[in-house]
């Protein structure tokens, strides 16, 4: 189970690159997250919500890479 969110791991991280905004961010770490979270037999709308304060989140808290254009 784990396995499989190892491996969309970097998807997930190369796409975030691609997004403009904060909300854009916010929808694909929701997706994200509930798509990881339900591959490892967790709670995918603890994922989404977890996921999605992520994405949303993820340029206050200087990630890098994380910027609007």
């Amino acid at each position: 189970m784990y396995f499989k969110a190892i491996l969309l791991l970097p998807v997930l991280f190369g796409l975030g690159g691609c997004l403009g905004s904060d909300t854009e961010r916010g929808v694909a770490g929701a997706a994200g997250g509930a798509v990881i979270s339900g591959a490892t037999g967790g709670s995918p709308v603890t994922g989404a919500v977890i996921g999605g304060a992520a994405g949303y989140f993820c340029r206050d808290l200087n990630v890098p890479g994380c910027r609007n254009e």
